[in-house]
């Protein structure tokens, strides 16, 4: 095993195997590690890139498995003999609903198994403490992050290459924009914001993203002049959009969703789901029920809502502090494994 001195630990991450643009969270986790001294090297997963972390093992003094690929992996080094921390960031409820019950009851066996096999885990969701407090050896309670700076201070040049494609795209700088970033798929409720934008008028959509609904989102914004589509584009562009707009949807019913944050760092009024999101956001974020109805009025009275206080109450989740105790349990996993 590599040398474990605190300033050369050798970490190696393995992530979900998704674009950058769409999972960005660890990859900037990974960074502020990377500025407190510790040697991250992040890996999506698949089967080869698990069978060359195998061979590689003895050059890396932890490794850091994201659920679930990754975890699953991670749970193989362990077994040969490398500490194991479990990054726990989905409920096994969101797995299950988008790939049935009989698949999600053996991914979550699998999953128990890994937390059991671990040095330490570390998760995101609240509904997931008890399952993982019985299964893991020792459990941390963390948060997904934001690049607060980064979205509530962008650069002037990220504002105005922004403005100017909406504007190549039709959108004119006194027309009301409302805003979606993210994932095109069913469980984000695209089809119900595609269909609020007939009783929103005054107002033009924007959606930037990529997914299996990127056909509905094309042909909405051919037939309507107030969608645009934008498609996919560099997290580190995203703020400059947003400080362009006057709300951004997120329609997932997820209490722990990036965008809600990211619109809240951007001081940009955010419209969400009741439910999940409502409990743990809701003086902040306009909710809605998943309809095109609801999420027209939603977006009508979003600008209502204190966006300074929201902004005040989000920079707790900086993704520097989420990597302070990142960086705690990796070292206390590699520091106890020296003993």
């Amino acid at each position: 095993m590599a040398d474990t001195n605190e300033d050369s630990i050798r970490v190696l991450w393995l992530t979900p195997d998704k674009p950058e643009t769409i999972s960005v969270g660890r990859r900037r986790i990974a960074e502020h590690l990377r500025d407190e001294g510790l040697r991250v090297t992040l890996r999506g997963t698949t089967p080869r890139t698990a069978l060359s972390s195998f061979r590689e093992r003895a050059e890396y003094d932890v490794v850091v498995g994201t659920t679930r690929a990754g975890a699953f992996a991670g749970a193989g080094l362990k077994l040969a003999g490398v500490p194991l921390v479990v990054d726990h960031v989905d409920p096994i409820r969101q797995f299950a609903e988008t790939h049935g019950t009989a698949l999600s009851f053996g991914v979550g066996l699998a999953e128990n198994v890994a937390f059991r096999l671990a040095d330490h885990t570390l998760y995101v969701y609240d509904e997931e403490r008890p399952r993982v407090e019985r299964y893991a050896r020792a459990a941390t309670e963390t948060d997904l992050g934001v690049a607060f700076e980064a979205f509530a201070d962008p650069d002037r040049g990220i504002v105005a290459d922004a403005r100017a494609h909406l504007a190549e795209s039709g959108v004119g700088p006194e027309t009301p924009l409302a805003i979606y970033v993210g994932g095109l798929e069913p469980i984000y409720h695209v089809e119900a914001l595609l269909g609020a934008m007939d009783r929103l008028d005054d107002w033009t959509l924007a959606v930037l993203g990529t997914g299996s609904l990127e056909g509905l989102v094309e042909r909405a914004a051919a037939e309507r002049e107030n969608v645009v589509f934008l498609g996919s584009v560099p997290h580190e562009r995203v703020p400059g959009y947003l400080h362009a707009a006057e709300a951004g949807v997120a329609l997932v019913d997820d209490p722990h969703t990036l965008k809600i944050l990211e619109y809240a760092a951007a001081g940009l009024p955010a419209v969400g789901l009741h439910g999940r999101v409502e409990d743990r956001f809701g003086e902040f974020v306009e909710c809605c029920d998943p309809n095109p109805e609801s999420v027209a009025r939603a977006v009508g009275r979003a600008g209502e809502r204190d966006v300074e206080a929201f902004r005040d109450h989000v920079g707790e989740f900086d993704y520097a502090r989420i990597a302070e105790g990142y960086a705690q349990v990796i070292r206390r996993v590699v520091g106890a494994g020296k003993r």
